[in-house]
């Protein structure tokens, strides 16, 4: 943990290509010590953000803190403390299991191969295997394995259960938590899969068009936002600026709003919010036609 309980802090970060803005004004600071999910549709600027954190990007504007220290100076140590996962599990396909620790313990000074031998021992995944004749799921856990034994600070995963099925992505999520719980390493997770990320993930950032909307610790934000239904209306009047989302019906409608500590207007019920459907909401507003993206929440 740095000094302020920081892993990741970001300032008016933003890149831009050819094509224009990928990410714009992101500011975060993210805690150590948790798992934080990263979601957003495709081209919200995920997978831009997750390399600007590793080093492999520079930023157009602002500056990037990772572990306490200004990333964009490519400092060996720095980069030494922080592991990552691409989505497409990227191996040498030719290698042998054992061939890519070797691999890795020449290119990572704190490499623990006996840690990565272990975890792939517990999985019955055999080191005399070539990368290329295992499953998706396999790969997968060798490419984590790989990154656990670097001993990162900080582990960042882009969608790394994307082209896994069921049931390989929740082996992979277990063995993720286990080392969590393990070894007090910070991860920073992109992932589509919403509603898996509430059992797994500490803190949350959504991303639409390039900009924070949505920050905060998950079980705050679930317990400040709610869902009330009640008589059609166009908006509660009580509740006009909290209001999130309105969803009406013939006869009904359903507000999504943000002031859990308020009791329930007379006519309305009161409803818990699951997060893919906080998550989806955040969405839809700010993909309507001249919303202005504001960020929601304290990083």
């Amino acid at each position: 943990m740095t000094a302020a309980g920081f892993a990741l802090r970001t300032d008016g970060v933003g890149k831009r290509y050819r094509k224009g803005w990928a990410l714009r004004d992101c500011t975060l600071a993210l805690p150590a010590g948790g798992v934080i999910a990263l979601v957003g549709p495709n081209g919200a600027g995920k997978t831009t953000l997750l390399r600007l954190v590793v080093g492999l990007l520079a930023p157009t504007t602002g500056t990037v803190e990772v572990l306490g220290h200004d990333v964009t100076a490519g400092t060996p140590r720095t980069l030494s403390r922080v592991g990552f996962l691409a989505q497409d599990h990227p191996l040498y396909k030719r290698f042998t299991v054992a061939d890519m620790l070797r691999f890795g313990r020449a290119c990572n000074p704190r490499f623990d191969q006996g840690l990565a031998e272990r975890r792939l021992a517990k999985l019955a995944i055999p080191l005399d295997r070539r990368t290329g004749a295992l499953s998706g799921g396999q790969q997968a856990q060798v490419a984590l394995a790989l990154a656990l034994a670097k001993r990162p600070d900080l582990l960042v995963l882009d969608e790394p259960v994307a082209s896994l099925d069921p049931l390989a992505r929740h082996e992979f999520l277990q063995v993720l938590m286990g080392a969590v719980a393990e070894g007090g390493v910070t991860v920073l997770f992109s992932s589509h899969v919403v509603h898996e990320l509430e059992r797994v993930c500490d803190h949350l950032v959504v991303l639409d068009r390039g900009r924070v909307t949505l920050t905060g610790d998950i079980d705050t934000l679930l317990a400040e936002h709610r869902l009330l239904v009640g008589p059609r209306t166009a908006t509660d009047p009580d509740r006009a600026g909290a209001v999130v989302e309105a969803v009406h019906s013939d006869r009904h409608t359903t507000l999504l709003v943000r002031d859990g500590a308020i009791p329930a207007a007379p006519g309305w019920q009161a409803r818990p919010v699951a997060l893919e459907d906080l998550v989806l909401a955040y969405l839809r507003r700010s993909s309507e036609p001249g919303a202005e993206v504001t960020p929601v929440g304290a990083a």
